[in-house]
Parts: structure tokens; C-alpha cells; sequence
């Protein structure tokens, strides 16, 4: 969320950036809402301060009249700020973050710009198959039965597919635990003030599975969870940067995907994922400098996984209404004949924060709101298709990458004979 005053002193700015977001937004009705809110303080304020006056004063007939007309002239007063207060934080949460100045103008995925491509794109002297093929020769995933069980985009994984994923996921999680990240299990049953405050809440409600508990939802991603950790808090500013690395199955409805990748593995309603997320001081620069560290992660698991991807920078209309800036990681995926995205990486500066009030103490013990950034650094089922598809033979079988073997117990997948 943005301050009130910085949309004051930023209009222009805030209105361009909600234009290239694809956003309508009222910030005049938002301006006209506080003046009206802090006329109201103000009333409220001379109010208070003359009935502490008349307290100490003799209780006369005319006193004790005066007291109760301020009672009732407070009240009403407190009635229309509630009012205010309510009708000025909705208009608020529609009003998407400010893009940092690198970031490209652009209305879709057409206006993103790589800014890096690493490793060589297989070259098969077969004709290769797709990650659906395979598992049907392989016998490592049921589709079918997947549907039947749990619906549309079920799946289950199976044999030694089902050792690689949690491989994966356990070869990821202690990977950045090594680099200092704490090691956290995130709920999947989290409360609206998280999705609210993480900033999938208002844009992203009809992607949300919400249980019959009065306040209970599912998460989309430990982002959402982790984030919130702090909520309500004020940290030392001593202790920022706190890192994560965070685990948590993650479940999403696809509302606006129908049609969209609909077989395989690629667009699931449940999947799991290993998730970085950081706090940190309000700054800028030391923003950009763990962008980059968290980026630097995640191409390090694929380099290791020697999966061919390319990074991109995220235009205005591709990146979601939280983030100052965002990188996609694309990961090469055969079957698709391109690159699929498989992470994300997201400066969000104090917009999150502000929602959840998440703060910290300076050495001169002021405080202001931390910054929050978070990145995918793995998300399983979908990595499998291009690690599959990338290590299939010519036999038929799939070769395991060298850093999962000793986790997974085996180099190769066969089919049983």
C-alpha cells in the first residue's frame, strides 16, 4: 500500500504507474477522503483538549451540559472518521505499487526485455517426447486417475518421479540454508490480513481457495505466510536483513488459466514450493543488491540442474501490482519448444509492510517500515517438465543430474521390464 502522502506528493507518478499496470484508480476522491479524515482528528483533537479543560473546571449545571454536548459531538465525530477511515483504506488497496525507473513500459509479456540467456538448448538425434509421454512410458505419473481422485488438473506422481520431487525440493532447501537462510515450514491455512497484507488480496481474490472457516483461506505461495511473520511488529534494525527460506505446498485456482496449458504438469491447482523471502531496511540500493543475491540463487540451482534458462526483466504490465521490480526466470522446456517461467523474483519496497505494519527501529530510534522482497527458488511439479524433458535418452530413459543422485538413490529412470 501506498502512503497517503506520497501519493499527494507523487500523483503524476502514481497515476502513470497504474495506467502501464492496467489499473483505474481515484486518487482525487483518495485526497478528498484524508482532508476530510484529518479535518476530522482536528475536530476531534479541540474537542478532546476542551473537555480535559471543563473536567477541572467547577461541575456547574452549564459544565456538566457542555460535557454531555461533547460526548455526543464526539461521537458522531469518531462515527464519521470510522467512515472515512473505512471508505479511504478501500480505494487504497487498489492503488498499485510505483515501478523502479529500469523497469519497461509495456501492456503484456510482449514488452519484457531478457537480460540474460545461460546454457545451450539440447540438441536430440531422436524424436524427443514430452514430459506426458514419458511418464506414460515411464509409469511416473497418472493423469487420469489424478483427475478422477481430486478433479480438474489433478495429478498424482509416482515411483521414482515421486523420489526426484522431493529430491529436489530437499536439495533446495538445504542449499539455502547453507547460505544463511533460516529454514521455516509456512501454514497453508493463513488468515485474509496475510493475502491482504502480501498483496494478492484485492487483485487476486478469485484465485484464492477459501475454506468454510470464517477467516481461513489456503496459501498460494509461503510468500504470503512468511511475509506476515512480523506482522504488527517492530524489529531492530540490527537484525535486518532477515532472510528465509521457506516451504509450504501452495494452492492456486487458476481462475483466468481455463485453456491454458489444461494437460501435464505445467498449471496446477496444488503444487510445493521453496520459497525465499527477505525483510529489510528501507533502502533502495541495498534492495537492488539482494534482488540480485536472491536472482544469483536460483540461477545457481538451475546451472547446477544444468537446465538451459533466460532471465527476464518484467515490463509495467506483466508484473503484478505489489512489485517496484520483478525478474522472470524461464527455464527451457522441450515439449513447449520454450522456455517456461519457473521462478519469480519481486522487490515489493514498504508496500507489503505498510498493510502489515512491519516495521523497525533505527539507531535513533525512529522507525519506518521495513522492505520486503521474495523469490521462488524452486517449485515442483513444474521444474520436473523441463528436467525430464531435457534428460530423456534415446532409450527411453531419463538420466538424473549429478547434485540430486546421492538425494534420490538412483541416475536413472527405466522402464520396468
Amino acid at each position: 500500500m501506498l502512503s497517503v502522502d506520497y501519493i499527494r506528493n507523487n500523483k503524476d507518478k502514481v497515476l502513470a504507474a497504474a495506467k502501464n499496470k492496467g489499473r483505474e484508480v481515484e486518487l482525487d476522491k483518495i485526497i478528498t477522503l484524508d482532508d476530510d479524515r484529518r479535518l476530522l482528528i482536528q475536530k476531534a483533537q479541540k474537542l478532546r483538549e476542551e473537555r480535559n479543560k471543563t473536567g477541572k473546571s467547577k461541575p456547574t449545571a452549564e459544565v456538566i451540559k457542555r460535557g454531555k454536548e461533547i460526548k455526543e459531538e464526539l461521537k458522531k465525530i469518531e462515527d464519521d472518521l470510522t467512515k472515512v477511515e473505512v471508505q479511504l483504506d478501500l480505494l487504497l488497496s487498489f492503488v498499485p505499487n510505483v515501478p523502479l525507473p529500469e523497469v519497461p513500459v509495456g501492456a503484456d509479456a510482449s514488452g519484457n526485455k531478457e537480460v540474460k540467456n545461460w546454457g545451450k538448448l539440447p540438441k536430440f538425434d531422436f524424436k524427443p517426447k514430452s514430459h506426458i509421454e514419458l511418464s506414460e512410458s515411464l509409469d511416473l505419473i497418472d493423469l487420469e486417475r489424478g483427475a478422477k481422485v481430486s478433479g480438474f488438473r489433478g495429478y498424482f506422481l509416482k515411483n521414482q518421479l515421486a523420489q526426484l520431487h522431493f529430491a529436489l525440493l530437499f536439495y533446495v532447501f538445504n542449499k539455502l540454508v547453507k547460505k544463511g537462510y533460516t529454514p521455516i515450514i509456512a501454514p497453508a491455512v493463513i488468515k485474509r490480513m496475510a493475502l491482504y497484507g502480501s498483496g494478492q488480496f484485492p487483485w487476486g481474490e478469485p484465485d484464492t481457495y477459501k475454506l468454510n472457516d470464517e477467516d481461513a483461506y489456503l496459501a498460494g505461495t509461503a510468500e504470503q505466510p512468511v511475509t506476515a511473520y512480523f506482522a504488527g511488529e517492530i524489529l531492530n534494525e540490527k537484525v535486518l536483513p532477515k532472510k528465509f527460506v521457506a516451504f509450504s505446498p501452495c494452492f492456486r485456482k487458476e481462475a483466468g488459466a481455463y485453456g491454458k496449458d489444461t494437460k501435464g504438469l505445467y498449471r496446477l491447482h496444488e503444487f510445493w514450493k521453496v520459497e525465499q523471502v527477505i525483510l529489510a531496511k528501507n533502502d533502495v540500493e541495498e534492495a537492488k543488491k539482494l534482488h540480485e543475491e536472491l536472482q544469483k540463487n536460483c540461477e545457481e540451482i538451475l546451472e547446477e540442474l544444468q537446465l538451459p534458462y533466460r532471465v527476464m526483466l518484467m515490463c509495467t504490465g506483466d508484473m503484478g501490482e505489489p512489485q517496484m521490480k520483478k525478474y522472470d526466470t524461464e527455464t527451457w522446456m522441450p515439449s513447449r519448444e520454450a522456455y517456461g517461467e519457473t521462478m519469480s523474483n519481486s522487490i515489493m519496497g514498504d508496500f507489503q509492510t505498510r498493510r502489515l505494519k512491519i516495521k523497525y527501529r533505527k539507531k535513533d530510534g525512529s522507525t519506518e517500515y521495513c522492505f520486503s522482497l521474495n523469490n521462488t527458488a524452486l517449485a515442483s511439479p513444474r521444474i520436473l517438465i523441463a528436467l525430464i524433458e531435457n534428460y530423456q535418452q534415446k532409450d527411453g530413459s531419463i538420466t538424473i543430474p549429478k547434485v540430486l543422485q546421492p538425494l534420490a538413490g538412483f541416475d536413472k529412470i527405466t522402464a520396468e521390464k
